[in-house]
């Protein structure tokens, strides 16, 4: 009668430890050396641990090929879902058709895929955003302005999307776009970037980048030429870019909220995994910072 008390338990032991085993979401990140996805990451991690999913964070560094490395190993893992930051919207297809052919549901994360299918996109309205910074440059300089415009990675949602507002904006308020240059979203070659556009067109007054690390680049390009009034405006709300804001140094930010998108990408991933059906886009809030 022991044995099979202890045979019993032993049995109960098991099927506890199946029931509790954790299902697996993979996060694929365009790249966690920039402070937009590493919040996005930490509202993914948090959201993962309150509803007891084990979350798989993979970096493709900005790479394609990395990327699509990425996700062919995630699908090989037991992963039940994929969360994508695609890396290019289109280069991003290839991965997915993969996962898709694994029968792994997919969600993208603040860029679109522009092939493959996909459960559902969160992210900000990057098209309005982009409409938000250029109508703040002309409530402060009037119409007219001289504007630079530091873009971002070529072939991202992302940047195309922002791009596309402030052009509405800039049409609408008749500025001159003394230049428009890819700055890749990164600090150094925004900084680098903006120093060359400067030798050509230092009767700028304002500039518009398309994420706030381009414009902190900017930022320091200017303040080395000594070019103080120049407005300088960024996108995404990361905790450098507002504070710059705070400071008096950037005019403003076009914050996201990252942790949210990443937030909301898991509690969708959840629907999803229970069989709920999710809408096919899920916008996250954008607010203007700016110091008052």
């Amino acid at each position: 009668m022991k044995k099979l008390t202890a045979l019993s338990l032993l049995i109960g032991t098991m099927f506890c430890g199946q029931a509790l085993a954790k299902e697996t979401i993979g996060l694929v990140i365009s790249t966690l050396n920039n402070p937009f996805f590493v919040s996005l990451k930490q509202g993914a991690q948090r959201e993962a641990d309150k509803l007891g999913y084990e979350l798989v964070v993979v970096d493709s560094q900005n790479n394609p090929a990395r990327e699509l490395a990425n996700i062919q190993d995630l699908t090989v893992r037991g992963t039940k879902l994929l969360l994508i930051n695609p890396t290019d919207s289109d280069a991003v297809g290839n991965g997915i058709k993969i996962a898709n052919q694994a029968k792994i549901p997919v969600i993208t994360l603040d860029r679109v895929a522009s092939q493959g299918q996909v459960v559902s996109h969160i992210a900000s309205d990057n098209v309005k955003g982009g409409t938000m910074a250029g109508d703040f440059i002309a409530q402060k300089l009037g119409d007219g302005a001289k504007v630079i415009q530091l873009q971002g990675i070529a072939g991202t949602s992302a940047s195309r999307e922002r791009g596309k507002g402030f052009t509405t904006s800039a049409e609408t308020h008749h500025f001159t776009i003394l230049a428009r240059q890819p700055a890749d979203f990164d600090r150094t070659k925004g900084l680098n970037v903006m120093q060359n556009l400067l030798q050509a067109h230092s009767n700028v007054q304002a500039v518009f980048a398309e994420n706030d690390e381009m414009a902190l680049g900017a930022l320091r390009a200017l303040q080395t030429a000594g070019k103080k009034d120049v407005l300088v405006v960024g996108f995404d709300g990361t905790a450098d870019g507002i504070a710059a804001v705070k400071r008096g140094k950037l005019a403003a930010t076009v914050a996201q909220l990252p942790e949210q998108i990443g937030m909301t990408g898991i509690e969708n991933a959840d629907k999803v995994l229970k069989g709920e059906t999710i809408p096919k886009v899920i916008p996250v809030d954008l607010t203007l910072v700016t110091q008052h």
